[in-house]
């Protein structure tokens, strides 16, 4: 009936090829951008500020895992004053929709965190200090109120919510 050539093309090649048809582009070549962005040490964990303006990212670069954000427009690094320290790590930001929270994971006290850096006050929230086992992969609100993060507190990894009372 078909021979094999006919059923690979319209199996596996025509679905390819027509998916140009869509208005979207198959093969998008991302764009790795040199400077404040990219150093030659892991940058890893990027998050964007819902309104596009900020995009935070964690990093090696300083010999310890430091959060960093860059303002997108001016391609500038906003200085953090009090969110990194020296004797412990920070990583996996996550940013409100205006970029003025950062939540993170912290090792600040020699275990993993979920912290609230507030850019205004220049000041970290703890938010897991009642929680036992590992916590990670934070996520925040837009207004900053929510954080969920993942916690192994009861054995197996569940989803955990804070809500924050804020001005």
């Amino acid at each position: 009936m078909f021979s094999s050539r006919f059923l690979f093309f319209y199996l596996f090649l025509l679905p390819i090829l027509t998916i140009g048809g869509c208005n979207s582009s198959l093969f998008v070549a991302p764009q790795i951008p040199v400077g404040d962005l990219n150093s030659q040490f892991p940058d890893e964990s990027p998050a964007y500020s819902s309104d596009g303006k900020y995009l935070a990212f964690a990093s090696d670069r300083n010999g310890n895992r430091d959060i960093y954000l860059l303002e997108i427009q001016q391609r500038r690094l906003i200085p953090l004053p009090n969110l990194n320290r020296r004797d412990s790590s920070q990583d996996q930001p996550a940013l409100s929709a205006d970029g003025r929270y950062i939540a993170y994971v912290s090792t600040e006290r020699g275990r993993t965190d979920i912290m609230v850096y507030d850019q205004r006050t220049q000041r970290s929230e703890l938010l897991s200090a009642n929680v036992r086992g590992t916590v990670s992969h934070p996520t925040i609100s837009g207004d900053g109120r929510k954080i969920a993060f993942q916690t192994s507190q009861f054995g197996q990894w569940n989803i955990a919510i804070v809500e924050r009372n804020i001005e």
